[in-house]
């Protein structure tokens, strides 16, 4: 959570953008994104020169003696002229030539090749630059906050919040599989980076120890307390992750996660988003993970490399059959991706290794061959441990489509199923999604992770085991009769309650009656004419 200065500075700078004609929200958050890492570039600069003075210790220098005046403290102070022309005829050059192997540059390097500056008017990229100046890009507790706050301007602009999955969504995905500081953790269409920044969230949170958890006080502009809906002062609670050693530090810096995608936009969107959470080096490549050159390229992470696969995978999309990894279609021969793209997820997994993916409700019920063969893969060659059932409003205003999360594990053999059916989500389902309080992931959640002991004291003959009206047990034997249907309404027991109706004399009395006094009505009316 970040103070409302702070979401002011965030709110002026995109009207600047809005009101000098870039109108995209991707757009702008890519410009701002450019700005920042300039900015970032230098911060880390100076920070390894103060380490110079002190200890003598040579480093790998960002900026050599004719960049000099591409840094950050020396752009920013040059006039309106001056400045458009450096950033545009010389910095985004830089950005493209850089591949320093030490700092964030290596990172970035490969998405800044195609980098282009969409800022047309100098007054603009001088506001820009000032305002991106005063933000605080130091602060390491602060930074991610931030650039979630940037981010979650996709799902406001009203264009492009297709590539951002809901963040209460993801964190109720990634408690559920509650990763640790040895995971390797993937997303093979990474987008902004959301599931791999709310993963090291989580992390930081379950490796800080009850002491060295720090709460933060927030104030409005005018300093007075912010309050949440009970009247308690809103705070931001930082976690440090002090119980985390170096070791497993580096292992979080560089091998921890992986993401995948061939936008280079949202490439460069999801980069930044993660070093701003404070991840030195995320593994971020341009890569379309459906095609054979993924498993070329990737051996390690394309095949049985990884612990944890989350995902939110395209929908609806569709390609040609030697456009994708002959290995996958081994799997499911279809054209269709959000199928194509299940079965890539079960190949990436390391045997035992975990997957929480949301697809679209066709995927459960489908009648194709494909649909059957992909369901089938995951019942009887693996572990299919729930299917959740979203409201189909999660993902309004920008599609209405029902959704479902598929949770599994690699390997092993399912026996019973658990399914849960989340009928609120803490916004209303409409296309405003206003915060209510009906909300079913803190119980989805809880029930899941006590779903064990439940599934251990049934009989191995039960075929549906009832916990509740919202989740509830399905055998195998359930499931493969009837053609491996995933569908929740498939299995979800219906509970009819009987209505009292009054005697059908006692209803046409009423009736007749009723009829009597209108007629007395239309007489006196008639009356009065």
């Amino acid at each position: 959570m970040i103070t409302g200065q702070l979401k002011s500075k965030i709110d002026k700078l995109w009207e600047e953008f809005w009101t000098g004609g870039i109108t995209n929200p991707l757009t702008v958050i890519e410009q701002i994104t450019f700005l920042m890492y300039a900015r970032m570039l230098d911060m880390n600069e100076q920070k390894d020169e103060r380490l110079f003075a002190r200890n003598k210790k040579p480093f790998s220098r960002r900026f050599n003696d004719e960049q000099q005046h591409l840094r950050w403290q020396n752009l920013r102070h040059l006039g309106a002229e001056e400045l458009y022309k450096a950033v545009k005829d010389e910095l985004f050059p830089f950005f493209a030539a850089s591949s320093n192997q030490d700092n964030e540059g290596s990172l970035f390097a490969e998405f800044m090749k195609d980098a282009q500056l969409m800022i047309q008017k100098q007054s603009l990229l001088v506001k820009a630059v000032e305002m991106v100046n005063d933000l605080p890009l130091d602060n390491a507790d602060t930074k991610g906050d931030l650039y979630e706050y940037l981010l979650s301007k996709l799902t406001t602009a009203g264009i492009n919040g297709q590539f951002r999955t809901p963040r209460h969504i993801i964190r109720a995905m990634v408690e559920i599989m509650d990763p640790d500081k040895n995971s390797r953790i993937c997303d093979p269409s990474t987008g902004t980076g959301g599931f791999l920044s709310v993963s090291y969230e989580y992390l930081l949170e379950k490796y800080t120890s009850p002491e060295a958890i720090e709460r933060e006080p927030l104030f409005d502009e005018e300093g007075k307390p912010l309050l949440d809906s009970d009247g308690k002062q809103l705070e931001n609670v930082l976690y440090s992750g002090d119980l985390i050693d170096p070791e497993d530090r580096k292992h979080i810096d560089t091998d921890m996660f992986h993401g995948f995608d061939f936008d280079a936009t949202m490439l460069r969107v999801a980069a930044m988003n993660l070093v701003m959470h404070g991840i030195k080096q995320p593994d971020i490549h341009y890569q379309d993970t459906l095609s054979q050159s993924f498993l070329e390229k990737f051996p390690n992470e394309a095949k049985s490399g990884m612990d944890i696969l989350l995902a939110n995978p395209p929908f609806k999309g569709s390609l040609d059959e030697e456009d994708v990894c002959p290995e996958i279609l081994r799997k499911v021969k279809t054209k269709k991706t959000e199928l194509l793209f299940v079965a890539l997820i079960e190949r990436m997994l390391r045997i035992g290794g975990r997957s929480a993916t949301i697809v679209p409700d066709g995927v459960l019920f489908g009648s194709s061959k494909a649909h059957q063969q992909l369901r089938q893969l995951l019942v009887d060659n693996n572990q299919l441990e729930a299917v959740i059932s979203l409201p189909s409003g999660v993902f309004k205003p920008y599609a209405g489509v029902s959704t479902a999360i598929l949770i599994f594990t690699k390997g092993g053999t399912t026996d019973h199923v658990w399914f849960y059916d989340v009928q609120a989500d803490g916004f209303s389902l409409d296309d405003k999604r206003t915060p209510i309080k009906d909300n079913d992931l803190p119980d989805l959640v809880a029930q899941f992770k006590a779903r064990d002991k439940a599934v251990a004291e049934t009989e191995a003959n039960d075929r549906v085991i009832t916990d509740s009206k919202k989740h509830f047990w399905v055998s195998k034997e359930d499931i493969t009769s009837n053609k491996y249907d995933l569908s929740i309404n498939r299995y979800k027991e219906v509970v009819y309650e009987e209505e009292q109706y009054d005697p059908p004399k006692e209803i046409l009395g009423k009736l007749v009656s009723l009829e009597t006094e209108i007629l007395a009505d239309l007489k006196e009316l008639e009356g009065m004419i």
